[in-house]
């Protein structure tokens, strides 16, 4: 019944007839369909993008691409959707046979891994680059998304069976030594693309007080010691440079250097409350493409300026 409303176009009284059942059993049908799972409806927003943003944002910090979205005032829910959706078409438009696909976690990252539609199979593999969460909501976490982004595309994933942050640094160090996690890592070193997001301290859109890593006293702690946000888990300062603190060593994952190694990273992060760390990872040159949306895109100019358009948290 859904194949021939939703493929074939038929109407729900020509259902009924070739199907003999009632047309108000076919709408229940749909509905049920719909229920199920097995029709999903999709609304493609009209998503503008700012080209002055992207022009700016490309010239001065040598980005090969751009992607602004144009926020016009939009929830921050649904900015979040926009974003995933331009990283999702970005992605698709570039993945090709044979890839090794990078992933890391976090809201963001997720809303893009889940606009994906891609009309084609491909046998790419992707990998897990930094340890999982292990927040309430999987469908955020590393191994949910490599398992739904492979997939989209028909092919293999690999899970980093750790935790993002261990509770030493002996206990990160022992298990950095076991063979199924050296040999993701060294498969995420080889990655041909990354998909990653850009963490904040700001406790509304932090991912590790989200993922209960950390709480409001520890990231004020880490923002007096100069921190802006992270990448790959490891925190940097505005300049981009990562910071010899604690936490950094407890971390599971590729290393932030190995980013600068890759042929194409893509950052998706958005909001303005998320500008001082998007500014420091541009800084730190860790990424070639960058994803984010206008009212981000315009506080990071203004703060490299030495502006700020708007008061940020300490």
């Amino acid at each position: 019944v859904a194949r021939l409303y939703y493929e074939q176009g038929l109407t729900q009284a020509d259902i009924g007839l070739r199907v003999n059942v009632s047309r108000s059993t076919v709408s229940r049908l749909l509905d049920e369909a719909r229920r199920r799972g097995l029709v999903e409806i999709v609304i493609h927003d009209p998503w503008g993008r700012s080209a002055e943003c992207e022009q700016e944002l490309a010239r001065r910090f040598g980005l090969r691409e751009v992607r602004v979205l144009e926020s016009r005032g939009r929830p921050a829910n649904e900015v979040q959707h926009g974003l995933g959706v331009l990283a999702a078409h970005y992605l698709d438009s570039e993945v090709r046979e044979g890839m090794i696909l990078g992933l890391s976690w976090g809201r963001t990252v997720a809303a893009a891994v889940r606009a994906l539609r891609p009309n084609h199979r491909l046998p790419i593999t992707v990998v897990q680059i930094i340890g999982a969460a292990g927040t309430a909501d999987p469908l955020v976490d590393g191994p949910d998304l490599a398992r739904l982004l492979a997939s989209a595309y028909g092919g293999d994933y690999r899970y980093l069976h750790a935790p993002l942050l261990l509770e030493d640094v002996r206990a990160r160090d022992a298990l950095l030594q076991e063979p199924r996690i050296q040999e993701t890592l060294a498969l995420a070193r080889r990655a041909d693309m990354i998909l990653m997001g850009i963490g904040s301290l700001a406790p509304e859109v932090s991912s590790l007080l989200f993922a209960g890593y950390l709480d409001e006293r520890a990231l004020a702690e880490l923002r007096s010691q100069g921190a802006v946000g992270h990448v790959c888990g490891r925190h940097i300062d505005g300049h981009g440079r990562v910071l010899d603190v604690e936490i950094n060593r407890r971390i599971v994952g590729l290393e932030i250097e190995a980013l600068r190694r890759i042929n194409r990273v893509v950052a998706v992060a958005g909001g303005k409350v998320k500008a001082r760390a998007i500014l420091g990872a541009l800084r730190g040159r860790y990424m070639g493409v960058l994803v984010t949306d206008d009212t981000a895109a315009r506080e990071v100019l203004a703060l490299d300026d030495g502006r700020e358009v708007s008061s940020m948290p300490e």
